[in-house]
C-alpha cells in the first residue's frame, strides 16, 4: 500500500474492527476518515453481484464528471477486467479479507495515463456479513485532465491479499489508540491486586 488516503483508511477500518473480522457500516465515523472520504466509496453486496455504489465521494465522481452513486462498481471497469474484479470482490466479502490493487485510468486518446490504488474491505450491515465493502481509489498524482475531460473505464492491472502479519505495517505509530475500539472487541481483563488479611 502507498497511497497515504489508503494507509489512513485502512488503519482506521483495522482498528475499529477490533478482534472482530470486520466493523459494522453503522460504526464508520465521517469525521474520523475526513482526509480519505473524497476519495472513499461503500459498495453494496447485492444478489445480482453488480455491486452497486451506495456512497461515493467527491474525487470518485469528478473523475468521470458525474455522480456514481447508484451505478455498478463493476461497470467502472473494462469489460476484459470485470470478472477478475468480481472474483476479487467475492475474496474480499467470503474471505472477509482486504484487498489492495494497482489501477490504470485515462481520459482517452491522446492523455497521460492516471495510476490509482484501490483499496476494498469487508463491512458489516445489521450484523449481516456479505453486506457492504468500504473502499477507496486514490490517484498517485493529478494529471491536467484530471476533473476537465471524463475518464475512461478503468484497468485492473494487479491486486493483492493484506495478509494479518502485512498488516501491522500499516499502522502508524502515532495513530496508536486514538480511535477506541468497539465495546465488542474488546477482550475481558483479569486483574489481580496484591493483598492480605489486615
Amino acid at each position: 500500500m502507498r497511497q497515504a488516503v489508503n494507509k489512513h483508511l485502512y488503519d482506521y477500518w483495522r482498528r475499529l474492527k477490533g478482534a472482530r473480522s470486520a466493523p459494522e457500516r453503522s460504526e464508520i465515523d465521517p469525521a474520523q476518515i475526513r482526509d480519505a472520504l473524497a476519495d472513499s466509496f461503500i459498495i453494496e453486496v447485492d444478489p445480482a453481484a453488480s455491486f452497486p455504489l451506495r456512497l461515493s465521494g467527491t474525487r470518485l465522481n469528478a473523475l468521470w464528471l458525474e455522480e456514481q452513486k447508484g451505478r455498478s462498481f463493476l461497470a467502472l471497469f473494462e469489460e476484459e477486467d470485470r470478472r477478475t474484479l468480481a472474483s476479487v470482490m467475492m475474496t474480499v466479502i467470503d474471505g472477509v479479507a482486504p484487498v489492495v490493487a494497482g489501477v490504470e485510468a485515462t481520459a482517452g486518446a491522446g492523455h497521460e495515463l492516471l495510476d490509482l490504488e484501490l483499496l476494498l474491505l469487508p463491512l458489516r450491515h445489521f450484523g449481516k456479513t456479505h453486506a457492504r465493502v468500504l473502499g477507496a481509489l486514490a490517484p498517485a498524482r493529478r494529471p491536467r485532465w484530471f476533473g476537465l475531460a471524463p475518464a475512461r473505464p478503468l484497468r485492473l492491472k494487479s491486486f493483492r491479499v493484506i495478509t494479518p502479519s502485512e498488516a501491522r505495517r500499516y499502522a502508524p505509530a502515532s495513530a496508536a489508540g486514538a480511535i477506541r475500539p468497539h465495546p465488542a472487541a474488546r477482550r475481558p481483563a483479569l486483574v489481580v491486586h496484591q493483598g492480605g488479611k489486615a
